[in-house]
């Protein structure tokens, strides 16, 4: 069976996610530590029956 992937489409699609963006660059350690606080609030919140 041929082979369906070759280096230069693999090569392209890491150059892809290699290129810089002009957003902000934001830890993706942070991003996971809000939303784990996030969903920590509102399972309380839904314990106490805040929301």
């Amino acid at each position: 069976m041929a082979n369906l992937y070759s280096p230069q489409s693999q090569a392209g699609i890491m150059s892809f996610y290699d290129a810089p963006t002009k957003g902000p660059m934001i830890n993706p350690k942070i991003i996971i530590a809000v939303i784990l606080a996030f969903s920590i609030i509102v399972m309380v919140a839904d314990k106490l029956s805040i929301l």
